[in-house]
């Protein structure tokens, strides 16, 4: 969903969350998250490893902005589009 679309208090499906779509939807059900609450606490690069894992194939890094995103906003963060998070996963992870 769009970030500027996004209200917390209605965050009930992964496509309710920002910057998810059907796709990505699908690839979080992939690695064991239905539901938006399995994302809080979660390491955003340990769910991209998995991913790549599952899916026999390296991921976009843009996968991991997302998951940034995402686990950001649910550990309490707003709602922000994914590649404001850019700078800090090629400083943090190198990827």
């Amino acid at each position: 969903m769009n970030p500027k679309k996004v209200v917390r208090e209605t965050t009930r499906e992964l496509t309710d969350l920002p910057n998810i779509g059907r796709s990505l939807a699908n690839d979080l059900k992939l690695i064991g998250i239905d539901i938006p609450e399995k994302l809080e606490g979660k390491d955003p690069h340990k769910l991209y490893q998995k991913l790549c894992e599952m899916t026999g194939k390296r991921q976009d890094p843009c996968v991991l902005d997302t998951f940034m995103s995402i686990i950001d906003f649910m550990n309490g963060g707003e709602p922000k589009v994914w590649w404001s998070y850019t700078d800090e996963r090629k400083e943090k992870y190198k990827i």
